[in-house]
């Protein structure tokens, strides 16, 4: 199999000086320039004032990545925002497959819950905000390189703030290091594109800030970050909201921050208001009154963040409000990986498949429908169909399973189980549940090899495998189907050892990186 990195490139740093050199450069400019997280939990203890940061992981050099690969996958990004738009927008779709995997998941099942509940009193927001993320990685097939899917993330789209800086600090090294090393990089012999992954998806918050308009009441209107307790990626959340207040120019954007389990200690609906404005207390003056115009979702996205029915209610608030939700209920259950099966299963001896048709019925869809098509990977259901009686053969089989993942209907990392484990997880899933799982067949990526630099200093040198996100903002009508904004907004490019399965960052597996175009 080729390899995507040779020759003298990426350096081995044999060198102690050379690779200590390196090392401090690196984690000087990252606490310098913010690309950093908070202490894990077991260091923290010695942080109660929250004064610590560490260094984000990250390679000390930019991975190769194949061009026509990037291309396609920044190509082919708005034609998947509006695809999601769409299916967001088409409850009987969503229904069905909630129905086909809500015995096996609570979460998505209230989920849906949340959404009967809403649509039976009215909902008063027509519009709904998506800050997305398709992810790939480069398929292997003899000398054919091609990106295949890993997931489309429509909910908590994480590391566009890190990503950014990750970029400027490779661009860096690029200028002032690489040229310097026993066996020099030249800046000019690095392809290395532009990431404006921060402002572009500040940009699609800011342009749902301007869709939502005036305040009825005269309130000042403000963007409302809903995040996790105790949050140790505050840096890549604050990049991005310093870059939402910079979008609105001499009269900055407000921004706040607001745990989500404090959603109702401090917003209310506005009394006596069909509108239910959903208005905002800042805890350290509540005499003041902010309208919510945009409330965006880094929290949310699995069960444990509703530990208890209030989490549920306060997440009924912010849907049955007049708040444009990023995302909404719907729009987090389009990302169900029960959808990206859907899609890419075709009829047997089918071509296209029926539900990409489904939301792509135009002659003039054609090319939409193939490039998203040839992004897809073998994708399988584990309910009773005949596909799905195919896939529980595979997933059951001790040596066929190696070939494969079962992944739920759950965002962020660790949720996955492969190869060999499966049989074994299975076995412990009552039958009538398997079909809440789908069974996808692992990405052969060329090898490659770069070093790591982790967030606990380490250095790990060796073979790595590279995982490729592309961010879409889309803004669209609920209920006429009108997109008002929808624009490709920079890149993620996250590693991993070879040796490792998760690739999450935040769950400890990968590290930042960014591209070098080869």
């Amino acid at each position: 199999m080729a390899s995507l990195t040779g020759g003298s490139y990426p350096p081995t740093l044999d060198n102690p000086l050379e690779l200590e050199r390196l090392v401090q450069t690196v984690k000087d400019w990252t606490i310098s320039n913010g690309l950093a997280v908070r202490p894990s939990p077991a260091s923290a203890d010695s942080d109660e004032e929250g004064m610590l940061a560490t260094s984000a992981p990250v390679t000390l050099f930019p991975s190769p990545f194949p061009k026509s690969c990037f291309e396609e996958a920044k190509a082919v990004q708005t034609k998947y925002s509006d695809l999601y738009a769409r299916i967001s927008r088409d409850e009987e779709f969503l229904e069905d497959l909630v129905q086909q995997v809500a015995g096996g998941d609570d979460f998505i099942d209230n989920l849906w819950k949340v959404h009967l509940r809403v649509k039976e009193e009215g909902y008063v927001q027509n519009f709904t905000l998506g800050l997305f993320r398709s992810d790939y990685m480069v398929h292997q097939d003899g000398d054919k390189l091609q990106i295949k899917q890993v997931e489309f993330n429509t909910i908590a789209s994480s590391f566009g703030g890190l990503s950014s800086r990750t970029s400027l600090l490779h661009k860096h090294l690029a200028k002032t290091e690489y040229a310097f090393l026993s066996n020099p990089i030249p800046s000019s012999s690095l392809n290395l594109p532009e990431n404006r992954s921060t402002e572009g998806l500040a940009a699609g918050l800011a342009a749902a800030f301007y869709a939502y308009g005036k305040s009825g009441f005269g309130h000042p209107t403000c963007v409302l970050f809903l995040v996790q307790d105790g949050e140790r990626n505050v840096f890549d959340q604050r990049h991005l909201e310093y870059a939402v207040q910079q979008a609105g120019g001499d009269e900055p954007i407000p921004v706040f921050r607001l745990p989500f389990s404090q959603i109702l200690a401090h917003t209310q609906l506005a009394p006596s208001s069909q509108r239910r404005e959903l208005l905002y207390h800042p805890p350290h003056n509540p005499a003041l009154t902010f309208e919510v115009a945009v409330a965006y979702l880094r929290a949310g996205y699995g069960p444990g963040d509703y530990p208890t029915s209030t989490a549920w209610d306060a997440r009924y608030q912010l849907e049955r409000s007049n708040a444009i939700t990023c995302p909404s209920v719907l729009t987090q259950l389009a990302g169900m990986k029960k959808v990206q099966q859907v899609l890419a299963t075709a009829p047997e001896g089918g071509d296209v498949p029926p539900a990409l048709r489904r939301f792509l019925p135009d002659p003039s869809d054609a090319a939409t429908v193939t490039a998203i098509h040839r992004t897809f990977t073998n994708i399988y259901p584990l309910d009773t169909s005949p596909a799905g009686l195919t896939a529980r053969t595979i997933a059951t089989d001790p040596s066929q399973c190696l070939r494969y993942v079962m992944k739920p209907q759950r965002e962020g990392g660790g949720n996955n189980v492969y190869k060999s484990a499966i049989p074994q997880r299975l076995s412990t899933i009552p039958e009538e549940h398997w079909g809440s799982y789908i069974l996808m067949e692992l990405i052969t990526p060329p090898p490659a090899t770069n070093t790591i630099l982790r967030g606990n200093g380490q250095v790990e040198q060796g073979g790595v495998i590279c995982e490729l996100g592309v961010y879409g903002t889309c803004l669209w009508d609920r209920e006429t189907g009108e997109v008002v904004h929808n624009e490709e907004s920079g890149y993620l490019l996250r590693t991993k050892g070879d040796q490792s399965e998760e690739g999450g960052v935040a769950a400890g597996y990968g590290c930042m990186d960014s591209v070098r175009l080869v």
